[in-house]
């Protein structure tokens, strides 16, 4: 039996899906780019946090982080040198929506 998949936690969702190089050149290609390898660009190299602290929010393991934001700045790296359009879709994620508080207790 294999392990149960475990969702990544992403907190914004983007405001842009697609970009594309000024002058791209014809049928080079595309990288998609998973939500959740945006996400963790997002925590490690935008807001600076640890990799301990990026797990912890997007709620998977250390290993798991880094082979995520690994595959993110690999797709990266290929749209910038091989000037490729980057797509942001799809992915293994679920929403960081506000918790809800127990009037009486407040457990969240």
């Amino acid at each position: 039996m294999t392990r149960p998949f475990k969702w990544r936690r992403i907190s914004q969702m983007p405001a842009v899906l697609k970009f594309v190089p000024t002058d791209p050149p014809k049928n080079n290609g595309e990288n998609i780019l998973k939500l959740e390898e945006l996400e963790a660009i997002r925590l490690k190299d935008l807001q600076g946090l640890e990799q301990a602290e990026c797990a912890e929010q997007m709620e998977v393991s250390r290993l798991t982080f880094q082979r995520i934001l690994l595959s993110a700045r690999e797709k990266i790296a290929d749209s910038l040198v091989n000037r490729k359009s980057i797509q942001i879709d799809g992915g293994h994620f679920t929403r960081n929506i506000c918790p809800v508080r127990c009037l009486d207790c407040g457990r969240e």
